[in-house]
């Protein structure tokens, strides 16, 4: 403990009782080796652990996708954040998920004690994900928010008519799962693309981001998922931005992400407390200042990109 200058641990968002653990220790700690304390939020850690591998100066565009989060924000500062849009309902990793318990995918040898996403992503490759055709969500809306639930029901719905089409009970593997896997994956890339583009226009137009230099990072467990990367690497080439992704180690969630953002918070003298009277943890809290209704006010269309990997 005499090596440590502070005690940094994630406060917002989660699970209240992981919250509640990992803050109940940490106070602990803080108290008996009278070390600073520096409360994290856990969408902010995953925005700014780009810049424990890469230099990347703000600001910047930033990609959350996650098990439980999904949203699109510039990063221009270590805490000041402009949210763009999110999601409206569930997220990505949630989605794929369950997809993956529908699909019965554990029962698949390469899939075997893999996520829901990361088993999704590995059947994928042997599939045609023109086999299927699910709609992509939000087309209408002109915005940076995101959707899964409609797409994870039109799936489910068509899981369900295949096994019956099969004369499979549920829990069987379809013989059209790695198509159904391709098509998901495909479906839900567009979606992620689409809107990432959209809020690159913005930010662009709005002078928000400048031209030269300019960057896209995404991060978060779902973001080291290669469909997703290669169809948003498709976009950046498109408008003149970088992509960069941390390693896929520090994509999911991990101890370091919140390490190096209580290093980030302690080189700028923010937010770093030497009183914990009063600290709470917030299970639901919002990233920096919202503006999503500017967003969707300028309306922009995005231009058509073969989204094609």
């Amino acid at each position: 403990m005499d090596d440590l200058t502070a005690v940094a641990t994630t406060v917002k968002p989660g699970l209240a009782l992981s919250l509640g653990v990992g803050l109940d220790y940490s106070l602990e700690l803080v108290e008996r080796y009278k070390k600073p304390f520096i409360p994290i939020h856990h969408m902010e850690a995953h925005a700014l652990t780009i810049r424990a591998t890469n230099r990347v100066e703000f600001p910047f565009l930033v990609l959350l996708l996650s098990g439980g989060h999904c949203m699109l924000a510039v990063a221009r500062g270590v805490s000041d954040f402009l949210l763009l849009g999110q999601t409206l309902d569930i997220a990505p990793g949630d989605m794929l998920d369950k997809l993956a318990r529908r699909l019965s995918l554990q029962k698949h040898p390469p899939c075997s004690g893999a996520s829901g996403g990361k088993a999704i992503e590995t059947l994928a490759q042997q599939g045609n994900k023109l086999g299927y055709e699910f709609k992509v969500p939000l087309e209408r809306h002109l915005n940076c928010n995101f959707s899964f639930a409609g797409l994870q029901t039109n799936v489910t719905r068509r899981i369900t008519q295949k096994e019956r089409e099969e004369g499979l009970p549920q829990g069987q593997l379809l013989s059209c799962a790695s198509d159904l896997a391709a098509a998901i994956q495909h479906t839900l890339a567009v979606h992620i693309a689409k809107r990432t583009h959209r809020a690159i226009l913005f930010c662009v137009r709005n002078g928000i981001i400048p031209q030269s230099d300019a960057t896209l990072v995404a991060s978060g467990g779902v973001a080291s998922n290669q469909y997703i990367r290669r169809t948003l690497q498709i976009v950046t080439d498109a408008t003149g931005f970088s992509l960069l992704c941390p390693p896929p180690r520090l994509c999911t969630d991990n101890g370091v992400m919140i390490a190096w953002n209580g290093i980030e918070r302690l080189r700028a003298g923010l937010g770093v407390l030497h009183s914990i009277e009063g600290i709470k943890y917030e299970p639901k809290a919002p990233l920096g200042t919202d503006i999503s209704e500017q967003v969707e006010r300028a309306a922009i269309r995005v231009p058509k990109l073969i989204l094609t990997v």
